[in-house]
């Protein structure tokens, strides 16, 4: 069976998060300023999915060059964040959405502020 989730494209810097429900605490006991639910400036969530990442522009090589073959191949800097990740991000900047009747937020990597990851390892 293929997950709804599956279905959608997180486009460029943006991650789709789902918020997360329950304590002001993160799972590794992270605590929350105890104003953040009241003030709802700061929200957590768990990362869904991640965009591709800021394009990087092509090189201008081959523009004096006509006959020369173009690719069409866009590289892309990776997000900071992964699947799995908690993120704490600025409500502000995010897009509250509903999708099989579930609520999410499309947040932009810039108004991110904090992931939490439980694998330590680092690439």
């Amino acid at each position: 069976m293929v997950n709804p989730i599956d279905k959608l494209i997180v486009v460029g810097d943006r991650v789709l998060i789902k918020p997360k429900t329950g304590t002001g605490k993160t799972r590794s006991g992270l605590l929350l300023p105890p104003g953040y639910k009241e003030k709802e400036e700061i929200q957590s969530g768990y990362v869904v999915k991640t965009g591709p990442g800021y394009p990087i522009p092509l090189p201008s090589e081959g523009i004096d060059e006509p006959w020369k073959k173009k690719e069409e191949t866009i590289h892309y800097i990776p997000l900071q964040a992964t699947v799995g990740d908690l993120a704490i991000f600025l409500k502000k900047g995010a897009v509250e959405i509903q999708f099989h009747n579930e609520k999410y937020f499309i947040v932009p990597q810039h108004s991110i502020l904090l992931l939490e990851r439980d694998d330590l390892s680092v690439d």
